[in-house]
Formats: C-alpha cells, structure tokens, sequence
C-alpha cells in the first residue's frame, strides 16, 4: 500500500519553513492524540504517521533525502528496522526527540547539557571617565563557588571514587511511561551525573565547591562605554562535583564627571567665559582627557552657546587608534556684586547709544514686539 506523502499528512506545501511545520505538526498531533481519541486505531495509526513525517522533515538532510527520492529515500533503513522488529521510525525514542525539541527549553533545558555546570556570575564596576579614556588594569574581588580543595571537586573523601547510580543506571536520566508517552527526564538522585558519591567530602558536603572570594585582574580598554560588557570564560561559580565553570560577566559603568559630557566618542565641557573676555577677544585654556591643556581662542563678540571644536581631542575609539572631538560650549557670564564705579562705566556705556549695534539680537527681537503690537492695535 502506497504510503501517504509526508507532506500532504502534515498539511503544508513542499517549501514550508520549519515554524511552519512545527506548527503544522502540533495541529495534527493534537487532532489525532489517541487520549482524545480512545479505541480508534485509525488515529493511532495517523499520529504515528504525523511523527513519522513530522521526523522526516525536521531534518534538513532527511528533508532533501525525501525530497529527491520520495519515501525509497527510507525502505532501505526501514527494511534494517524491520528485521529489528521495527518500522524504519523508533517511535518512542523519536516522539521523545521531538517532544524534547519543543518543550526542553521550558522544562529544564535541552537534552545533552553537561551536569551541574557552574552559573554564570555578574559584577557591577564602576569606572571614572578618564579611565574609559585610557585604558585601565581594574583588580576586583569577587563572591563566588570555587573547587573545593581536600577533594579537588570530585566531591568524595580522598581516597574514594564516584560509582554509578543505581536509580539510572549510569545514564542520568530516567523514562517513565505516561499513557501513550515516554517521557525522559533528569535523573533526581544523581541530578543527571550518572554517579553518585558514597562518601561525601566533609568540607564541601559532596558538592565538589565551596563559598570563597577570589581577586580578578580585569583589563578594561580604551574607549569603553557605558553599559559595555566585558566575559570572563571560566571565572564565574565552580560547577558540581568537576563540572565546568561558568563565566563572569562585568558590566561597566561611567561615573558623572565634573566637567565633561560624553556623547559617543565627542565630548562636551562648558565652559563660563567673562563677559569682557566675550565682547573684546581673548584666549582661554581649558582641560581635555589626556590631563593636558588646550588654548582656545575666543573672538570678539562671541555669545553664550557658542561651540568651538578641538578636533582628535574626545574620546578614544573602542580598537582604533582615532579619537573623537571636544567641543567647548561657551556661556558667557553677565557681572555681579559690580562697585560703583563699574557701574558708572556701565550706564554711560549704555547712554552712548549704539544698542542696535552692539546687541543687535535684543534689538531686532524688541524691533519685531512693537510691530506685533502695533498689528494687534489694528
């Protein structure tokens, strides 16, 4: 009897992606589940062909096998399975793959992770502004798991060796038969190691690890920037029993700096310039990263939000040898606590006047008020 093509079972075209047939596939295995269809060899029949099918095409191999030669892709595995007692498809086995594929992540993991493998850890450093600038060798001590050294992470008294776990039999794991479902799942007595330990080591109870706090060299380059990550394989919590460790993770934090803004690789400093300084000219020296000064000079007239770039003097650039730019934002600073004498020189300069020249903003701003006045008297 011809057997039913793998893609008209599942209900989708021959091109269909693999969300696609996930999907699909769950649609039919839902529909033809013998717990919702009690006593129908029928639906049994189909579900196991859905998986079959479903089995098939997940692979991108067997997918393109299928593909080209149809289902004569299969008769000669199938005829080896059949003289095994099978049908070409471990049902079991396979339905457990694939149930494990899409419901491993949510149930504990995918199957094949290796045992007790330490967590990864997180450490929160905060770096000063000049130190993302130049580059810094930061030590840090960090609370952690680490091998316990009596028994240098087996977990066992000196001497003694882990033997395999008679729950499992070594393979930790276990199945147990739900229905029409095999399910499989770690091993609850050796929590997946296969072994167990008859006797455990005194200083760490048989967990391999014991609480400490270590000191880490960590080296932070230049041109860091807020937020940015930096790995460290192998330094997070000690894993069970000799498992490997996990990796610790530093996350970086800028602190706020006295004078200096960071925008990507420019940086901005405001800078208060005297209002003599900004109406005649002048020259003023201010800070960069580099703990250097730069002279800027300062044309006559020069008002408050007023930039001046220093090129290559920002930041440095994460892995390049370029730098950004500085831009000094000027904010021009109007006199207080004046004698009476400044003050005398202020109002004859005032009485000279030349308000519409020497502050030619404020007069066209107050010229453009009276004709709005004039407009709403009309």
């Amino acid at each position: 009897m011809a057997k039913t093509d793998y893609y008209e079972l599942l209900g989708v075209e021959r091109g269909a992606s693999a969300d696609d047939l996930k999907k699909a596939y769950r649609k039919m295995a839902m529909k033809y589940h013998p717990d919702r269809n009690p006593g129908d060899p029928a639906a049994e029949t189909r579900f196991k062909e859905v998986n079959e099918a479903y089995d098939v095409l997940r692979d991108d191999q067997k997918r393109a096998a299928y593909d080209r030669f149809g289902h004569a892709a299969f008769e000669n595995a199938a005829a080896g399975a059949a003289g095994r007692g099978g049908q070409g498809f471990d049902f079991a086995s396979g339905f457990a793959d694939i149930f494990d594929e899409m419901f491993g992540e949510f149930m504990g993991g995918r199957r094949g992770q290796g045992a007790g493998r330490g967590a990864d850890q997180r450490y929160n450093l905060e770096i000063e502004l000049e130190d993302a600038f130049k580059g810094k060798q930061a030590q840090i001590r960090v609370p952690t798991s680490g091998i316990c050294e009596p028994c240098q992470g087996s977990g066992g008294e000196r001497g003694t060796k882990p033997v395999a776990c008679q729950h499992c039999g070594g393979h930790g794991k276990v199945r147990a038969q739900q229905g029409f479902f095999t399910i499989e799942r770690t091993c609850p007595v050796c929590g997946g190691a296969g072994r167990v330990i008859e006797k455990p080591c005194r200083s760490c109870g048989g967990a391999g690890r014991v609480r400490r706090e270590k000191t880490l060299q960590v080296s932070i380059p230049a041109g860091v920037e807020d937020g940015t990550r930096i790995r460290l394989a192998g330094e997070g919590e000690a894993g069970l029993r000799g498992a490997p460790p996990g990796d610790l993770y530093i996350f970086l934090a800028l602190k706020p700096h006295r004078f200096f803004q960071r925008d990507g690789a420019n940086v901005f400093c405001r800078v208060p310039i005297p209002m003599t300084t900004a109406a005649l000219g002048g020259s003023i020296e201010v800070p960069t990263l580099d703990g250097a000064r730069a002279r800027v000079a300062v044309p006559a007239g020069t008002q408050t939000g007023h930039q001046f770039r220093l090129k290559n003097k920002g930041m440095s650039v994460l892995r390049s040898p370029a730098r950004g730019d500085l831009y000094i934002q000027a904010t021009v600073e109007t006199p207080q606590n004046l004698t009476k004498r400044q003050q005398e020189l202020l109002k004859e300069f005032e009485s000279a006047g030349t308000g519409d020249k020497t502050s030619p903003e404020s007069a066209g701003f107050f010229a453009k008020v009276k004709e709005l006045w004039a407009d709403l008297k009309e």
